[in-house]
């Protein structure tokens, strides 16, 4: 028999809850290797789980104008909507220049307007970082970059898999996802440990 949860999945009774996670790549590109690093997580979810990929490439640049004028954009709308009915937020971050890319940061300063909107959308909700980059670090500043971001929105941030950092992301990837069974391996450990976290305060 089938019942249905707060969030509106439904599972047989007596199981656990389905865990919702969102995620953001903060990447335009059509190749992004942190779309890819993202798809990849998707398909690595463990069973009673899923990841929501959504996009971010029709959000305009935050301008306060536009807001008064138009209201919310329609691609602002679902992605607040999406993390809204999630318990937790996955973002695949680039560095640029030692820092957080803009199109990511712009996007989640519009999944915050209007402010009466922050509580609903961030507080208590559970975020994981990982990145990919063709350089050596595998987006360590971008990643400590993010933490004033997330304390400000009062986000929890899960630090338990340790940092996931993919370096060397040119080299990553093949038509399939990421080509090395060990860094497969490694995705689908901290996706498990990072749904495994979330359901034991749902549960």
């Amino acid at each position: 028999m089938l019942a249905t949860s707060a969030n509106g999945f439904q599972m047989a009774e007596g199981m656990s809850q389905v865990i919702k996670l969102v995620g953001i790549a903060g990447s335009l590109r059509r190749q992004s290797f942190n779309g890819a690093l993202l798809a990849a997580a998707a398909r690595s979810m463990p069973e009673g789980a899923q990841l929501e990929i959504v996009p971010i490439r029709d959000i305009p640049l935050y301008n306060a104008d536009l807001e008064a004028e138009s209201g919310i954009p329609a691609a602002v709308m679902h992605a607040k909507d999406a993390l809204t009915g999630a318990q937790g937020l996955v973002i695949a971050t680039p560095e640029y220049n030692g820092g957080i890319p803009g199109v990511a940061k712009n996007a989640i300063d519009w999944m915050s307007r209007p402010s009466q909107d922050i509580a609903r959308v961030f507080h208590g909700r559970w975020v994981a970082l990982m990145g990919a980059t063709p350089g050596g670090f595998g987006t360590v500043l971008a990643q400590a970059g993010w933490l004033q971001v997330l304390r400000t929105l009062r986000m929890r941030l899960w630090t338990d898999g340790g940092p996931f950092y993919l370096p060397h992301a040119a080299q990553a990837f093949d038509p399939e996802g990421l080509a090395d069974a060990e860094q497969r391996t490694r995705l689908a450990g901290y996706m498990a440990a990072y749904v495994e976290r979330i359901r034991a305060g749902t549960d």
